[in-house]
């Protein structure tokens, strides 16, 4: 087995992603607080009329925080992919969910190969790295992982897109796959937190 090369992590890139996930975390948590002392939270219809009267800019605010999200662990993705669907309907909030993930998705990629894994390296914990940097060494074995991972509706999608940016995965075959495992991950995973949160709304 090859071994890795450890590189060296950008101390205020680390800084910056730590800071900007606990304050993602804590802003999440405040406004939830906040929304549910409003009436905000007391049905899906409070909720949507609520996100609503950001008009014409609803849309592309809420795309490009499915993008910040999946480049930086700001908010859970999984929040704002059931928001979305809330808010916009099933049909069209999944589809803009969709599209803000693929894009973000896009992105994470390009930035790993790019700078490569002193940036993957600093985006997540020493210990998941570790965990699946192996697989960069099982070559085309890696791209049949990725693309069960992709699909399995439970995985650290977000890290193993970077760790393919790491790869020799083509930018076509990876959002090839993006494009077409997305889709499967996407509604598992948020009609299914949705049906949770249902029960608990007494829908």
């Amino acid at each position: 087995m090859t071994e890795h090369k450890q590189t060296k992590v950008s101390p205020l890139l680390q800084k910056i992603v730590n800071i900007s996930s606990i304050i993602g975390g804590v802003a999440t948590i405040i406004f939830c607080i906040w929304a549910y002392f409003q009436g905000i939270l007391n049905s899906k219809e409070s909720l949507s009329a609520f996100i609503l009267q950001a008009g014409i800019w609803g849309p592309p605010l809420f795309i490009f925080l499915q993008i910040l999200q999946t480049v930086v662990p700001i908010i859970p993705g999984a929040l704002t992919s059931v928001a979305g669907v809330y808010i916009y309907g099933h049909i069209i909030g999944t589809l803009y969910n969709y599209i803000g993930i693929v894009i973000g998705c896009y992105i994470i990629f390009y930035l790993a190969r790019t700078y490569g894994p002193g940036f993957v390296q600093s985006m997540v914990s020493k210990k998941t790295y570790d965990k699946y940097i192996g697989w960069l060494d099982e070559g085309k074995r890696f791209d049949r992982f990725f693309i069960f991972m992709m699909i399995f509706p439970i995985s650290p999608a977000d890290f193993l897109c970077m760790l393919a940016g790491l790869t020799k995965m083509t930018y076509k075959r990876y959002m090839t796959i993006i494009i077409l495992c997305k889709p499967f991950t996407l509604v598992a995973y948020t009609y299914g937190l949705t049906y949770i949160i249902d029960l608990f709304w007494g829908s």
